[in-house]
């Protein structure tokens, strides 16, 4: 009903909204200066496609594209590849207030900083790896001044089920793991954040 009610309202009865330009970016888009990006493997029926030389700017394309429509979509994609948004800055005139996520917290929390949980070499290497990866991206970045600090901890992803004979030759079903996913504990952050309800 509320939806209803908006839409067949008058636009001039809304409440004015404080929107403000946000101020230009100093950085390059990454058409200017497109970053190295770790391409991961694609089912069958898909390919990557650069619209720039020397592998940059890629995009994900059909592979079971006839010559021509697929020089007709690269050429759509390489005329209007400012248009497409390869990294968060590079979406112009959007208030990063508007777009950045806040969490409510209740009147009396109290802050949790728990140290990082000793880790095996090999899990280090996947964890380092992963947050290599999120820096490059820009989905993080380092801070030092957080009242929170939750320790991240590496999951194994699961795979099929194998059997494994033990001493005995008895076959022993065992999950198979193909990966580990990293992952952050944030349940003393969550007890502390005002719930929706």
């Amino acid at each position: 009903r509320l939806i209803k009610k908006l839409l067949n309202a008058d636009p001039c009865s809304l409440p004015p909204m404080d929107l403000k330009l946000a101020e230009e970016s100093k950085q390059k888009s990454s058409v200017e200066e497109p970053t190295e990006l770790e391409l991961k493997d694609l089912p069958s029926h898909l390919e990557y496609a650069f619209l720039e030389d020397s592998n940059k700017l890629p995009v994900i394309i059909a592979k079971n594209l006839k010559v021509n429509e697929r020089e007709a979509l690269l050429n759509v994609l390489k005329s209007h590849k400012r248009a497409i948004a390869w990294k968060i800055y590079d979406i112009k005139g959007i208030d990063p207030r508007f777009c950045t996520h806040k969490i409510l917290m209740e009147d009396d929390y109290k802050p949790a900083v728990h140290s990082q949980r000793r880790v095996n070499p090999k899990i280090h290497d996947v964890i380092k790896k992963e947050v290599i990866k999120l820096l490059d991206a820009e989905m993080i970045y380092p801070i030092s001044d957080s009242p929170w600090v939750s320790p991240i901890h590496c999951v194994p992803k699961k795979g099929g089920i194998t059997l494994v004979a033990n001493e005995d030759n008895e076959l022993i079903p065992t999950r198979l793991v193909t990966g580990w996913r990293v992952c952050i504990d944030y349940r003393k952050l969550n007890d502390a954040t005002r719930k929706d309800n």
